[in-house]
């Protein structure tokens, strides 16, 4: 694709990736047919090309429009396109490229600029949104149900076993996670525990910068990178962690993703290129583990549950972590089923699904009914966005499956 940026942008950071992405594109068009926006609204400018050709047309310094900010708002971010694309097109950078720039242009107003604004400032910040959730399961009974499926039912974390073993290694704290499923993290401890390695959780950590980052607040999301650097910074240093694991394959996402962000920054540069180098998926960690945690786990029932695994979009095209899963819950006596289109989206995205709930209920209804065609007694999934917005539909248990391998070992 041939370029001509405009002078506002060509001569800085941005513009040089935004033009070396877009150069990369030869318009095949084989993204259309894996994007989840594109396959419901039918329209050109809803697929990743016509969002493509939407970018550039900006950063050539065409006019700027509530139309093209509304397409931009219709992506997902989910990646998809780049698992597709033959040319290797860098769509999630380039996304993000111009959704600052559409903001400059285009800056928004009244209740979209308020309500983005708030789940900016609210959302990261832990203890706020714990005790926010904290009131909301007090309300649960006198809500309405679209405000009472935001606010799930928490399962108790359980014991966290002591650092005794010689391996060791860090996990994120988050800040929604901890409040909506603090099971999640506390399970992931004990299954890790079972294999000989020891999982520490430090105090500073808080929100990867997701949240942030893709509302627009890219500074804001890179002070939380900082923090989070600057609290595992001493053990990594030392040498006493091996990995960063992460159990929520947004964050995954994200927090791999420090080394390009900081790049340009000469105080964090090279520590945050460590952290992304050393950040792993639980799924990796466990996958090289499984002859150590069949040793520990019971005997499999002679008929295993069905069992369906959704994989969320930030596993499979951001992390690019396939099949590890669905090999662990073999071995913990699940049988998975198959997944018709698992390449698709569930609709969660983050704040997607408060931003664009018509778009995202659809594709959440799709995708459970995908997810249950196989007769599955139970849903598992990798990021608590897809596990609570999946639940919201259906009354089949839905949870992260580290979870349900805790509870295998539980069980022996």
């Amino acid at each position: 694709m041939q370029t001509q940026l405009a002078d506002f942008i060509k001569d800085t950071d941005a513009g040089r990736e935004a033009d070396a992405i877009l150069r990369n594109c030869v318009h095949c068009g084989f993204c259309t047919a894996t994007c989840p926006t594109y396959q419901l609204l039918g329209d050109e400018l809803d697929g990743p090309r016509g969002r493509i050709y939407l970018i550039k047309q900006m950063l050539e310094g065409q006019p700027v429009t509530e139309k093209t900010r509304l397409h931009l708002d219709r992506c997902l971010t989910c990646r998809a396109c780049e698992t597709t694309c033959p040319s290797g097109v860098a769509y999630g950078r380039l996304v993000d490229l111009g959704r600052v720039i559409v903001e400059q242009k285009v800056p928004r107003t009244g209740t979209d600029k308020a309500v983005r604004w708030l789940l900016r400032e609210f959302v990261p910040r832990p203890r706020l949104f714990g005790a926010a959730m904290a009131m909301g399961r007090l309300a649960r009974p006198l809500l309405p149900k679209v405000l009472a499926d935001k606010v799930p039912v928490a399962a108790p974390a359980g014991r966290w076993p002591e650092a005794r073993h010689a391996r060791k290694m860090l996990s994120l704290a988050g800040c929604a996670q901890p409040a909506m499923a603090p099971s999640i993290n506390a399970a992931t401890a004990r299954v890790l525990d079972a294999v000989g390695i020891s999982l520490v959780q430090l105090g500073g950590t808080g929100c990867c910068g997701a949240v942030r980052h893709h509302l627009n607040d890219h500074a804001g999301g890179k002070d939380d990178a900082r923090r989070n650097i600057d609290t595992w910074w001493p053990m990594i240093e030392a040498g006493e962690i091996e990995a960063i694991v992460m159990t929520a394959s947004g964050c995954g996402v994200q927090v791999k993703d420090y080394g390009h962000f900081l790049a340009s920054d000469p105080a964090y540069a090279a520590k945050a290129a460590r952290v992304s180098e050393l950040t792993r998926d639980v799924a990796e960690i466990v996958a090289d583990e499984l002859e150590a945690l069949k040793a520990c786990l019971p005997t499999p029932p002679e008929t295993l549950t069905p069992l369906a695994f959704h994989a969320p979009c930030t596993l499979q095209h951001g992390l690019k972590v396939r099949g590890k899963v669905e090999a662990i819950m073999a071995v913990a006596g699940y049988a998975p089923t198959p997944v018709k289109d698992a390449h698709l989206c569930c609709g969660s995205a983050g704040t997607y699904s408060l931003l664009q709930p018509a778009l995202s209920k659809t594709l959440r209804d799709n995708k459970l009914a995908a997810l249950q065609a196989g007769g599955a007694k139970r849903i598992a999934s990798a990021n608590i966005g897809c596990i609570t917005h999946l639940q919201t539909g259906t009354d089949t248990p839905v949870q992260h499956w580290v979870e349900l391998v805790d509870a295998r070992l539980m069980s022996r």
